[in-house]
């Protein structure tokens, strides 16, 4: 049985263990979506989760939460933190750099967590015998009071990007040593570091790192099917004081029950998807963090119309620090008489789309996507290649591992090229030798085996297993 259903006899073991395991996410979709997948599969084995957040950050994790209908879990406990005030400026589509800088109020607004996050697992520790704390590697300012005063709690840094992409940084930070894991990149040119975070990113990192004073284990949501070479050798490299490392994913369900929204109705596209032939459509998203400029909002749609291949394009702008607050900051113009002309082979969505079930549907035959490594996970688990298009921090080394090293993508973007704008022709060519090539059609052949063989492990679920027995020991 699935590990997504699975509630084995490891959950009794752990009921009688008394365990509480404390999620601490940073405010950002990319990030609150894997923690919360992560939460759903841990409350699966009977272990009560608390999912800590702002009120804001905890509504926008459990309103876009697809794959899964989260009332059918009531082990996970989300307690809604008080809300720091911060600036929320608006996404910038024009901005020099794709990096959404408008957030990073909200990432150091987090700082004032750190009180109430311990106040609150204080509280916790009291009736409970062993408190787990998974904390996203962006966010171990806030609980680094908890282990050293706490006796009974452990913390485990959880990294929301692929291990391909943290060993390649870490490589690069010692010095490129000419040691045997470094043939791992002799194959590939590695975009440099320093050109995807804007400094004061930086500065948040660096206080993020200085603040990691105890750490127990590290998480991915990563799987050995998909690099397993690169999970050996961050294990010989040791991110912190452990050894203990896990890949426990793909986090999000690998198997889509029927989508439907309150009122008992599927998303639009769902509905739409059902009437196309299988494989002929390319979803296009860009994820919550990238804003596309009206010129490449311009380009974009050109390309996709002289490709002549069907596609769904969800066209909004990056998130906002609160996304409940104020109307949309923009609503993005395409060509006029646009949607008119790519009536019946394009779909155009501007609200909330179900990604996960987008990428699930047999007519999905190909993902536009800015490989953030999210998205990426959802599209190997779906069985669909990708046409890389990276906007920033780990997207450009996502891209190379999925076209260069699992080859199961074609770029649209060179990143070595990362100021110009891609123009339409290049996005057609992308998109036709995706969809409508043999060379298209080997690569979805290559993703879907690695699809099954990621299935037949979360199925297996040893690895989750390893970890309930190591927290409930």
């Amino acid at each position: 049985m699935s590990t997504h259903q699975n509630n084995g006899q490891n959950g009794s073991n752990c009921r009688d263990k008394q365990i509480i395991v404390v999620m601490v996410p940073l405010p950002a979709q990319g990030h609150l979506n894997q923690l919360l997948h992560l939460s759903r599969l841990i409350s699966s084995h009977n272990i009560p989760v608390y999912y800590l957040g702002t009120a804001t950050h905890n509504r926008q994790a459990k309103t876009r939460i697809h794959g899964w209908d989260p009332i059918a879990i009531s082990n996970i406990h989300f307690h809604d933190c008080p809300t720091p005030s911060f600036q929320k400026p608006p996404p910038n589509p024009n901005a020099p750099t794709k990096f959404p800088s408008h957030l990073i109020p909200t990432f150091f607004a987090t700082l004032e967590l750190r009180q109430p996050i311990y106040q609150l697992i204080l509280e916790l520790a009291v009736n409970t015998p062993r408190i787990i704390v998974i904390y996203d590697s962006l966010m171990p300012y806030v609980i680094q009071d908890v282990v050293p005063s706490i006796p009974n709690a452990e913390s485990y840094c959880f990294h929301s990007t692929s291990a391909f992409t943290i060993y390649s940084f870490l490589w690069e930070a010692i010095g490129k040593p000419d040691v045997p894991e470094a043939e791992l990149f002799k194959q590939v040119l590695l975009p440099p570091r320093e050109s995807s975070f804007p400094q004061k990113m930086a500065e948040y990192a660096q206080l993020q790192t200085e603040s990691r004073k105890v750490n127990s284990g590290n998480i991915f949501n990563s799987c050995r099917e998909i690099e397993g070479s690169y999970l050996d050798v961050l294990a010989k490299f040791r991110l912190s004081d452990t050894d203990k490392y896990w890949a426990l994913g793909p986090f999000n369900p690998v198997f889509i029950p029927e989508e439907k929204n309150q009122q008992g109705k599927r998303h639009k596209c769902l509905e739409w998807l059902d009437k196309q032939a299988p494989n002929s459509v390319i979803f296009v998203s860009f994820g919550t963090t990238t804003s596309l400029s009206d010129e490449e909002i311009k380009e974009l749609a050109i390309g996709l119309e002289k490709s002549e291949q069907n596609f769904i394009w969800v066209v909004r702008d990056a998130d906002k620090g609160d996304i409940f607050e104020g109307e949309e900051v923009r609503r993005a113009q395409l060509p006029e008489g646009y949607e008119k002309r790519i009536e019946g082979r394009g779909l155009i969505v501007r609200d909330w789309a179900p990604q996960l079930e987008i990428l699930g549907h047999i007519s999905t035959g190909g993902f536009m996507s800015h490989c953030g490594w999210n998205s990426t996970m959802e599209s190997i688990s779906m069985g669909v290649p990708i046409a890389a298009w990276p906007m920033h921090s780990d997207q450009p080394r996502n891209a190379i591992l999925i076209t260069q090293l699992l080859k199961i993508g074609v770029n649209v973007r060179d990143w070595s090229r990362g100021d110009e704008v891609v123009r339409s022709k290049t996005i057609e060519n992308a998109v036709r030798r995706l969809m409508d090539s043999s060379e298209g059609e080997e690569m979805r052949n290559r993703v879907v085996k690695l699809s099954d063989a990621v299935k037949k492990s979360m199925a297996d679920g040893r690895e989750m297993d390893s970890f309930i027995v190591h927290i409930c020991r």
